[in-house]
């Protein structure tokens, strides 16, 4: 059974995201344990791949630089294991369709298991071929992460109801990078899918001030941060883990205001 109910136990949670072996598979680990260290409740690594095509420009740069280091698929599944030996906080995988077919559906799946992994997220893989994955991943009791588009409507409850893990919502049409305004109703969109589950919803896209996350708080269960994470890493490099705790920790005391 999946640890990512334990990230919303504690009220709002606050989930990070960066791209594994950016800027290599050790910064990667140290950076994932400043997060935790910060306040994160749940963290989401990226696995490098050639065509993300749900990232905007920060993350697209983050893979190629993962990828001229030659960070393989094995070098992220041991940046998990790096992981576990220190920390129970749950894991979710981002990962695109072609790395899990190229790789053996089952056998992904089974090696996500076997180093303590909780669930992915696979944004290249529609909500009507969810069965393409879906029964070996629940073999080997992985979550797969349902993503709900300001354009789902008429999908939400649907969605909703298979939802695993938490629920995705994405705060804004395009891919993922900052955004300075979120104008889409997410508080409508959440309380759809609060009519027919009670998995948590955490929303994604776009956010990057304590101001949003304290605002998208309010209503949702957690908040997700990736481009604002990575682009400090762009800039500091080997050196970004104290500004990464910095952030984290503003973002997730925004959070948790949220609760109030």
């Amino acid at each position: 059974m999946s640890k990512i109910g334990n990230a919303f136990k504690n009220g709002k949670a606050f989930i990070g995201f960066l791209t594994g072996g950016d800027p290599s598979i050790e910064k990667s680990y140290e950076y994932i344990m400043t997060m935790v260290k910060a306040g994160a409740d749940l963290v989401e690594i990226g696995i490098p791949f050639s065509d993300p095509i749900a990232e905007g420009v920060v993350i697209q740069e983050a893979n190629i630089r993962a990828l001229s280091v030659n960070t393989r698929l094995e070098d992220v599944f041991r940046l998990v294991e790096m992981v576990r030996k220190e920390s129970d906080v749950p894991l979710v995988f981002l990962t695109y369709v072609n790395p899990i077919y190229n790789y053996g559906k089952d056998a992904f799946f089974a090696k996500c298991q076997e180093i303590g992994l909780d669930g992915v997220i696979i944004p290249d893989m529609p909500f009507e071929e969810r069965q393409e994955c879906a029964q070996e991943a629940k073999a080997h009791g992985i979550d797969i992460i349902s993503m709900i588009a300001p354009t789902s409507k008429d999908r939400i409850k649907e969605i909703a109801q298979v939802g695993e893990g938490f629920l995705y919502i994405v705060s804004s049409l395009g891919v993922t990078g900052t955004r300075s305004k979120i104008t889409t109703n997410l508080k409508e969109i959440i309380d759809t899918v609060k009519e027919v589950t009670d998995v948590p919803c955490a929303v994604g896209f776009g956010i990057n001030t304590p101001e949003q996350a304290e605002k998208i708080a309010h209503d949702a269960d957690g908040v997700i941060v990736g481009s604002a994470i990575v682009k400090i890493i762009a800039k500091y490099g080997a050196k970004a883990a104290p500004h990464i705790e910095a952030y984290v920790k503003s973002m997730k005391e925004a959070t948790m205001r949220g609760n109030k």
